[in-house]
């Protein structure tokens, strides 16, 4: 349920960008709002949502496992007001400082004004998410994974609705880009009330309280912390690619035509490893709480294996059909046929560290599970560093020189988590995980060959209006898809059985 909700928000979330490159290409002033969207969405990562609800699961998690529900809600009522007013102040700062915050990127006249004034409508969004982060991770806690994932649907949908709308009545860039911002931070207060009801029917509720002395909410504020900086220092990357692409390779191309790829890429990301990896964190918050170590071992095999399984072969689909996705889905409008290979190369080499992005994500959470996170925290600050190497080292071979650091660094980021996560659990089963994991990857290459061939036979064909590309593209994934199953039929990879079972639980 919570993998069809999050399938469907990333869905509505590639519509909204193929809404925005037919709008807005990849070219010129959006290349602005690309800057003044990472920047806070780079506070927010810091200091709320994810960030937060990564902290807070495990320590709420704990008190309601050891039966003290008053207590868990009280601290849950505490840490919404502490967040609700400091982010609030936090918010107001970062408004007032925002033509120092955005100086470093390099507009200057127009488009500097143009930066800073789409930057000061979204900041509000960091103290709407922190609250936001709260709500998710009591739910979440419970088990309730539908509610806040049909949140970013909403959020999607108000983007979209205001775009198509209001840009066609808006004659300047400027005022249809300020109509993004605003349906952005109207899209953000839909985002956080609708889980609110579903919060109101749990055995609990927020009060007007704030009881700083109880130990675990100096507890949660310390596994924050390094929650905080490790997952912020990834969003950190983001940002530090979006610099070099703005200061360095092309201010008014190559962030946007980053950007246009990052979403397609994210979209299995999101529907697969964001999916498991949130449903299993409360999961092993509770196994590590009771000290059971086997069953959390198993526990991460089996996300590790399952993201291999899901992301592998979508990672090897990307790569091979990356010209005809980034043409099927953008090219109309603004967004140009030499726009293509650009966004289609940046594709590629981002589709190169699908998996290994999908991975760090759910051993990430392992540790917060342990409540160790610091482990995390000095690993994400050695890949920004060796991310900022590659960085300087790529950006000259062209745009695509950029993702295809970040998809280095997720190699070897994944590689160090697993390395001292061992040291915490032991061994986690290296063959039950690598035996699969060949299969899986002979599978996906022989998949991205038939894919191909598929979509360059009907290509040939009938030509490319957009209906033949949507039969071809549409084909070849298809033709790819079955012939995965059924290679992981013939290969005897066991993790197609976790899925067959989901198809026959759901049919009955």
């Amino acid at each position: 349920m919570f993998a069809a909700a999050t399938a469907g928000s990333r869905s509505l979330g590639l519509v909204r960008e193929i809404v925005v490159r037919r709008f807005f290409g990849i070219e010129g002033s959006i290349n602005a709002f690309t800057i003044a969207f990472h920047v806070p969405n780079l506070v927010r990562a810091l200091v709320a949502d994810v960030a937060l609800s990564s902290a807070f699961v495990p320590v709420f998690s704990e008190l309601l496992e050891k039966g003290e529900k008053a207590r868990a809600w009280r601290v849950a009522s505490t840490i919404f007001w502490i967040m609700a007013l400091g982010l609030t102040a936090l918010t107001a700062l970062f408004i007032l400082l925002a033509p120092l915050i955005m100086r470093p990127f390099g507009y200057d006249g127009q488009d500097e004004a143009l930066v800073i004034g789409l930057s000061r409508v979204m900041f509000p969004t960091v103290a709407l998410l922190g609250i936001s982060g709260v709500i998710v991770g009591i739910l979440h806690s419970y088990d309730h994974f539908t509610a806040p994932a049909l949140a970013p649907i909403l959020w999607n949908i108000a983007i979209i609705a205001a775009l198509v709308i209001g840009v066609p009545f808006l004659e300047s860039d400027t005022d249809k880009l300020y109509l993004y911002a605003g349906a952005v931070l109207a899209g953000t207060v839909l985002q956080v009330l609708l889980p609110v009801p579903w919060l109101r029917r749990l055995d609990g509720s927020i009060r007007a309280v704030l009881d700083l002395r109880d130990p675990a909410v100096l507890r949660m504020f310390k596994l924050m912390l390094p929650v905080t900086i490790s997952l912020g220092l990834v969003n950190v990357n983001l940002l530090v690619d979006t610099f070099f692409a703005a200061r360095f390779v092309d201010r008014n191309l190559a962030p946007s035509a980053i950007d246009a790829a990052f979403r397609i890429y994210m979209l299995p990301q999101g529907i697969f490893s964001v999916a498991i990896a949130a449903v299993l964190f409360p999961t092993m918050s509770r196994l590590a709480a009771r000290g059971a170590r086997d069953e959390l071992r198993n526990t991460v095999s089996l996300g590790l294996r399952q993201i291999a399984f899901l992301l592998i072969p979508a990672s090897a689909l990307a790569a091979a059909l990356s010209m005809p996705i980034v043409r099927l889905l953008y090219e109309r409008g603004e967004f140009r046929a030499s726009d293509t290979a650009i966004v289609a190369s940046a594709l590629a080499a981002f589709a190169f560290g699908l998996t290994f992005n999908g991975t760090m994500l759910l051993l990430n959470r392992v540790f917060f599970s342990l409540q160790t996170p610091w482990i995390p925290t000095w690993i994400a600050l050695a890949v920004l560093i060796l991310n900022l190497a590659l960085d300087a080292a790529l950006f000259s071979v062209g745009i695509w020189g950029i993702p295809l650091a970040t998809s280095i660094v997720n190699v070897v980021g994944t590689a160090l988590l697993l390395w001292y996560l061992r040291g915490k659990l032991g061994r986690l089963g290296a063959r039950e995980i690598l035996v699969p994991l060949g299969k899986i990857v002979v599978a996906s290459a022989l998949v991205a060959g038939i894919a191909y061939a598929v979509w360059k036979g009907i290509d040939d064909a009938i030509g490319r209006s957009l209906g033949a590309q949507i039969v071809s593209v549409g084909t070849a994934v298809l033709a790819g898809t079955l012939a995965y199953l059924v290679l992981a039929r013939l290969l005897a990879i066991r993790e197609l059985n976790a899925l067959l079972s989901l198809i026959g639980r759901e049919r009955t």
